[in-house]
């Protein structure tokens, strides 16, 4: 269900209370939710996943993104969240994909490589090329 993005960050569909004792055991150090509350009624509330994550040493922040799209805040929020983490990342929603595009911006505009970026979200079965100009904008303004 943790999909490998790189070492240091994994993209999951929506996380349950359980998968955060499975998160510590995996050595994650932050859980970034990417979901919208109420979203769907089957989704695990933000607040609980906080908690729990919280309570198992972990750090937690939520970066919501609506299927409307992505803004600099949340694109800067995300490079936040990557550069202060002391560990692994697992960043979840509906089903990974707006936390993967996220994560290709943020790492986009910390001066990733647009084709690497590329590569290792389809290795984890994401697709970024909905964002792919503004990845390669992103990285361009750090070329």
């Amino acid at each position: 269900m943790f999909r490998k993005l790189t070492d240091s960050v994994y993209a999951s569909p929506q996380i349950t209370l359980a998968d955060i004792a499975e998160a510590k055991v995996r050595g994650f150090s932050m859980i970034v939710n990417n979901r919208p509350e109420d979203e769907s009624d089957d989704q695990t509330p933000g607040d609980a996943i906080e908690a729990a994550a919280r309570e198992a040493g972990l750090d937690y922040i939520a970066i919501p993104v609506t299927h409307s799209g992505f803004s600099e805040w949340q694109v800067d929020a995300m490079a936040e969240a990557l550069g202060r983490s002391t560990g692994p990342v697992l960043a979840y929603c509906r089903s990974g994909t707006r936390s993967t595009l996220l994560w290709a911006l943020a790492e986009a505009g910390r001066g990733g490589n647009p084709e690497t970026l590329a590569a290792q979200a389809g290795g984890a079965g994401y697709d970024i090329s909905s964002v792919r100009p503004l990845v390669d904008m992103l990285a361009a303004r750090k070329g």
